[in-house]
């Protein structure tokens, strides 16, 4: 079997984009996950704007496996070599458990995801843009850099507030009323000094519910600092409706970081591999043994009402007959 072919019959590597506007601290919230990941191979690609990467150089500190792209906007003047970079990574012998992508502070990280995904190498874990409650305020009202920004906000599947401890509580509630209104998530997560809660990267960090501390968006728009993330299971022994399934996660209203699962459809023989995150659903036959019965594990900040809403809605796509 040649090297495409293996990689073909391999588990995809996870894959995070980390983004957010020059100055916004991502490699302060990368460095921090870094040094939490235990044991686990990580690689990180990095682009700076310039010639000399020091992000990289910030970085290497962390982990020996940085790959770096300089002089610009990793998913357009250097979008060539990022593909390489890809290809390379997911040919190698002893792949990474895990591929973070930093990108430059002028990129739009959902076109990073984009570019990263056409290579079935990879699977998108979750687009994590940082956002600077010092400067967001005056950075969306920028005329060159504004809507880029947006853009930034808008593609994110969770969304980090940094530097919170070098504002007042009446900034930091003026900085989440400026991004609440521009984001398609409802994940809003406050950081000091580059710590986040690991679950936003590591699936191995999710607890099953209950919850023990962390931070979550209110539904009064607020932060509140009493849930974290947290999981639960969805499993039946009757088949499901593909369509249904899609319009299931594609309506749901509840703060969902992504969901991941091995399920058995009406119209297909064998089982198929989920996985939806960022609005984005990827369905695909699975290589390797599977029970009889379908489970779909989702990981987000769920009340009690939220997952009866979940369950509902996963129970309607059963095929009972």
């Amino acid at each position: 079997m040649n090297d495409t072919a293996a990689a073909s019959v391999r588990s995809p590597i996870p894959l995070v984009v980390l983004g957010g506007y020059l100055g916004a601290g991502k490699t302060t919230l990368l460095n921090h996950v870094l040094s939490n990941a235990g044991q686990r191979r990580v690689a990180v690609l990095v682009n700076d704007f310039g010639d000399i990467n020091i992000d990289a150089a910030l970085i290497r500190e962390r982990t020996d496996d940085v790959i770096n792209l300089e002089n610009g906007c990793v998913c357009c003047s250097i979008g060539g070599r990022l593909v390489d970079a890809l290809v390379k990574i997911g040919a190698r012998p002893e792949r990474p458990e895990l591929l973070i992508i930093e990108a430059s502070g002028v990129a739009d990280p959902v076109k990073i995801a984009q570019i990263g995904l056409l290579d079935r190498a990879f699977r998108l874990v979750g687009i994590i843009v940082a956002v600077d409650a010092e400067r967001i305020g005056a950075t969306l009202l920028d005329p060159y850099v504004g809507d880029m920004v947006r853009r930034q906000i808008a593609g994110a599947t969770a969304l980090v507030l940094t530097k919170t401890d070098l504002v007042s509580e009446q900034e930091k509630a003026a900085a989440t009323e400026a991004v609440l209104p521009l984001a398609t998530t409802s994940i809003l997560l406050e950081s000091v000094s580059g710590s986040i809660p690991l679950e936003l990267i590591f699936d191995a960090s999710v607890a099953p519910r209950r919850r023990a501390g962390g931070l979550t968006l209110a539904a009064s728009g607020r932060i509140d600092n009493h849930q974290d993330i947290c999981s639960f299971s969805f499993r039946s022994d009757f088949r499901l409706d593909r369509k249904k399934l899609r319009d299931a996660f594609r309506g749901l209203a509840v703060p969902l970081l992504r969901a991941k699962g091995i399920v058995w459809l009406d119209q297909d023989a064998s089982p198929q591999e989920l996985h939806v995150v960022g609005g984005r659903i990827l369905i695909t036959p699975f290589v390797g043994h599977a029970a009889g019965e379908s489970t779909i594990v989702l990981i987000g900040r769920f009340s009690d009402e939220d997952e009866r809403t979940v369950r509902r809605c996963l129970e309607e796509t059963q095929v009972l007959n």
